[in-house]
């Protein structure tokens, strides 16, 4: 298998394993999920805003679940851990998923849109769009878009920082479509300009600092060869008067 084809194949795993496990564990409040290969096998680590509905009674869900991606997926020894989202209204995938049960529920969707990004602006994220696609008043498919803060459509930021999500949902004109972006508060733009509070010190105080050290160690160079010189002379004395103790 060439390298391009064994990439394309991880990321197809990827997403089938990511939507098996939306499906799975959509009542934990899934947010995701990260995958890496380890020398003992391959350590998965879901998301969830309740743990232990993942983990289930005596750590039966979390071994089903084992069991399942190495059977279905074939993922090699699958070490499964569970962490708990801290801000749920910061992550993608919850948003997505709120977003998506309130249109079930019957709410109109300007209102679910722009009630999902008061909370994730007000969770201190720095900028947040929501996408809602589908035959929304009409017969005719369109998409209407929500957006708040700044959000950077491309460069390093979008890529690194940015979180992404997207969820389906079927209701009675149609299959709906909830897209959510949402750019954190850690994340760091290389245009901001920070400033700095306290002034540099001045060229002059800092050649005034370099002269100093230097007569220092010009200082110390002197008393280490005056120290030399003295321990050489005394040596020379004392081999003169062995010398003469010796002839006597």
């Amino acid at each position: 298998m060439s390298v391009v084809k064994h990439f394309i194949t991880e990321s197809i795993k990827r997403t089938e394993i990511d939507e098996f496990l939306q499906k799975k564990l959509e009542r934990a409040g899934y947010g995701g999920v990260t995958i890496s290969k380890t020398p003992l096998g391959t350590h998965i680590v879901v998301y969830a805003m309740r743990p232990g509905l993942v983990i289930g009674r005596g750590g039966e869900t979390i071994r089903e679940l084992a069991s399942v991606l190495e059977e279905k997926f074939g993922v090699a020894n699958p070490q499964i851990s569970v962490s708990e989202i801290e801000i749920p209204e910061l992550n993608a995938y919850v948003v997505a998923s709120r977003v998506a049960s309130a249109l079930q529920r019957g709410v109109h969707f300007r209102r679910a849109g722009f009630w999902s990004l008061n909370q994730v602006m007000e969770a201190g994220a720095l900028g947040a769009e929501i996408v809602i696609s589908g035959k929304l008043r009409t017969e005719r498919a369109r998409y209407e878009k929500f957006k708040a803060g700044y959000l950077v459509k491309c460069g390093e930021p979008s890529i690194k920082y940015m979180q992404r999500a997207e969820v389906h949902v079927q209701l009675k004109p149609g299959i709906f479509g909830v897209r959510v972006k949402i750019m954190p508060p850690d994340a760091i733009f290389p245009d901001k300009i920070k400033l700095v509070e306290t002034l540099p010190p001045e060229p002059q105080e800092k050649e005034s600092e370099t002269a100093k050290a230097e007569t220092e160690t010009a200082e110390e160079e002197t008393k280490q060869e005056s120290s030399a010189g003295e321990e050489k002379k005394a040596e020379e004395v004392d081999k003169g008067e062995e010398e003469g103790e010796a002839t006597a």
